[in-house]
């Protein structure tokens, strides 16, 4: 445990200086409520959610671990492993919807889910977000979950 320890503070001060340097979350909406929501829906310690400006794919808003967040996971489609911030600078950016499941481990005990889309009511802003362990819903649903997060958090404007 000591080894973690001494990476966790630098990386700590650079999640700061990053969120400092972030596009702000658009007014009005609170971001306690907004993480509440989505930690509600589908939280998890190894699921991470990105927001971000649809046309740059700046970031906005972020839920889950830097380690959550870092970890490359078999993109489910063909061999290649992907992280969500790899998905959000590819089709996150273009708005893209994307809803993918796979196993994530070779013995099949572990599953690895996508979901990538524009934040509903927002057009301006892109999420996308990855789940993986033993019981992970299919992305489709992850992404269910999240569009409905979100709304509950104050981002998506209520239909």
């Amino acid at each position: 445990m000591s080894l973690i320890r001494p990476a966790f503070g630098p990386l700590a001060a650079l999640a700061v200086l990053v969120a400092a340097c972030s596009p702000p979350l658009p007014s009005g909406v609170d971001s306690n409520r907004l993480q509440n929501a989505v930690g509600d829906a589908v939280g998890d310690p190894n699921t991470c959610v990105l927001i971000a400006e649809a046309g740059t794919g700046r970031g906005v808003w972020r839920y889950g671990t830097s380690r959550a967040c870092g970890l490359a996971w078999p993109a489910c489609s063909g061999t290649e492993v992907r992280t969500v911030e790899q998905l959000m600078k590819t089709a996150g950016r273009e708005g893209a919807e994307i809803w993918a499941s796979c196993p994530s481990h070779a013995d099949r005990s572990r599953t690895v889910a996508w979901a990538a889309g524009p934040v509903p009511g927002r057009p301006e802003l892109v999420f996308t977000a990855v789940m993986e362990g033993p019981n992970t819903p299919p992305g489709v649903v992850l992404g269910d979950k999240l569009r409905g997060a979100l709304e509950r958090g104050g981002l998506s404007p209520a239909s």
